[in-house]
């Protein structure tokens, strides 16, 4: 690149061509920090952050996750699950109950307030993600989600 030319650059247009710019998990990990930041912000007046919408998003599916599962499921590490269902739980959101293919077993549940929050989020999301996306054509934006899907479970 032009040193010259980099004076009249904007600091992200730099770093667009920047060698860095073309590495994958940079890439991604930019596109992650960039959609996480989106979408907290619009997700901020739900009292919700993008982990503890997950937790609550798959607390109102049909997957009746368990503590652990959530971790697996999200990536994180155990111990950050439970102040995520904690909070969820003190207000009211999910609740932990018996499975019922196993007793011994707590899965974690989405409430009626949590299913009717949770449908608000996904609005939230979903304008996040409208934002993030705006530069891609539907077609494009299938083929990413196909794509993304693809690498997230090794399908």
């Amino acid at each position: 690149m032009d040193t010259k030319n980099s004076v009249t650059l904007t600091p992200v247009q730099r770093l667009a061509h920047s060698e860095l710019a073309g590495e994958i998990e940079f890439l991604t990990a930019r596109m992650r920090s960039q959609g996480s930041t989106r979408a907290n912000l619009l997700l901020a007046p739900l009292g919700l952050k993008v982990r503890s919408y997950s937790v609550l998003s798959l607390a109102c599916s049909d997957l009746a996750p368990t503590q652990r599962e959530l971790a697996e499921f999200l990536s994180l590490d155990p111990s950050q699950i439970v102040p995520l269902v904690d909070q969820l739980e003190s207000r009211g959101l999910v609740e932990r109950v018996t499975s019922p293919n196993d007793r011994r077993t707590k899965v974690i549940a989405g409430t009626p307030a949590g299913q009717d929050l949770y449908t608000q989020a996904r609005k939230a999301t979903g304008e996040a993600e409208e934002v993030s996306l705006k530069a891609l054509s539907a077609a494009e934006r299938e083929t990413l989600r196909d794509l993304l899907t693809r690498i997230a479970f090794d399908a």
